[in-house]
């Protein structure tokens, strides 16, 4: 983010939350969907993550300001190998992998990830996760 001059701000409605999960894959989670805001988001912008607390689940959301995903594949996303965007706003590059990825630790969560997006206006990932 420092090298695209990228802001991320970050707003939580809970000072902790707790819950029962293998910390090192929810942080691989995060450090995938943060990662890729940056990847796909133009130089000098802002992304938000935002985590909020509720009595039986916490959803995350990061949205990014950047390319935006077609509507005839955003359910392509989350399938393994897909390629419909391994390009980054710099030039950087994916494997194809990382999503296939996030959504299996998501749902050996019993948790859910979604997204909605537009293109040229930007993605939201949305990741809820039982407490």
């Amino acid at each position: 983010s420092k090298r695209k001059k990228i802001k991320i701000n970050f707003s939580a409605d809970a000072e902790s939350v707790v819950l029962k999960a293998d910390s090192n894959k929810i942080m691989q989670v995060f450090h995938n969907l943060i990662d890729n805001a940056v990847k796909f988001s133009p130089e000098g912008s802002e992304i938000d993550v935002a985590l909020e607390n509720n009595k039986n689940k916490v959803q995350v959301t990061v949205k990014d300001r950047g390319k935006g995903i077609a509507k005839v594949n955003q359910d392509k996303v989350f399938v393994p190998f897909t390629s419909i965007a391994t390009k980054g706003t710099a030039g950087e590059k994916g494997t194809g992998l990382g999503m296939s990825i996030v959504k299996r630790i998501v749902d050996s969560h019993k948790g859910e990830i979604w997204l909605e997006s537009e293109l040229d206006k930007g993605t939201t990932f949305f990741v809820e996760l039982p407490k």
